[in-house]
């Protein structure tokens, strides 16, 4: 006699909490958080001696670290098996123009008194400053095109070409980092984002030629 085998029923699959409508806010409440320490301490005057150059470097140290991050989100998805963790890429690089704005304009404000002679005589003379004001440039059409309204006008491939422009972005973000620590002869911060960033492209560049 036969006896039929009893199959248990499939198990739901369980939803990323990545997906969970709370997870956006959370980036954008934790995007915020240098922003709120750096207007808090400039406000009650705890930048240490120099605070125009707490603000600078700050907000300069944080554009670079959300760069990187951007850029983590494709690796991460891929290695991770994670594809929800696109949906924050945009947050990040928009967060990452967001403190470049704040770099650029307390470079503007507190260093040249958004004296704009001064500012366009000064960019040039100093290379750190040039490529540092390049990587700006730069991420303004991106960040302009950064909606879904404007992929739809570019075409899903001009999009991407465009937005492959981060990569110089960094390079550059990078270049702008390692000289202005090498008036001091401090590397070693130049040395970690150099190795996070190496990692990133060369992940790129491995899995497009693995793809090719």
């Amino acid at each position: 006699m036969k006896t039929a085998a009893l199959s248990s029923p499939a198990q739901p699959r369980r939803r990323s909490p990545l997906l969970h409508p709370a997870a956006k806010p959370l980036l954008f409440v934790a995007g915020l958080l240098p922003f709120a320490w750096l207007f808090y301490g400039a406000v009650m005057n705890t930048l240490g001696a120099n605070p125009a150059e707490a603000l600078i470097r700050s907000t300069g140290d944080w554009t670079l670290r959300l760069l990187c991050l951007t850029l983590a989100v494709t690796p991460l998805r891929v290695i991770a098996n994670q594809p929800a963790l696109a949906r924050f890429r945009r947050m990040l690089g928009l967060f990452a123009f967001f403190y470049v704005v704040l770099h650029f304009f307390a470079y503007a404000w507190l260093d040249m008194g958004l004296d704009i002679d001064a500012i366009v005589r000064d960019i040039p003379k100093r290379p750190f400053a040039l490529v540092g004001f390049l990587a700006f440039v730069l991420m303004i059409p991106l960040a302009a095109t950064s909606f879904n309204r404007a992929i739809k006008a570019l075409g899903a491939k001009r999009w991407q070409a465009l937005h492959k422009c981060v990569y110089a972005i960094v390079l550059l973000g990078l270049l702008h980092f390692f000289w202005m620590k090498a008036a001091k002869n401090n590397f070693a911060e130049v040395a970690v984002y150099a190795a996070v960033i190496a990692v990133l492209l060369g992940w790129r560049i491995r899995h497009a030629l693995r793809r090719s």
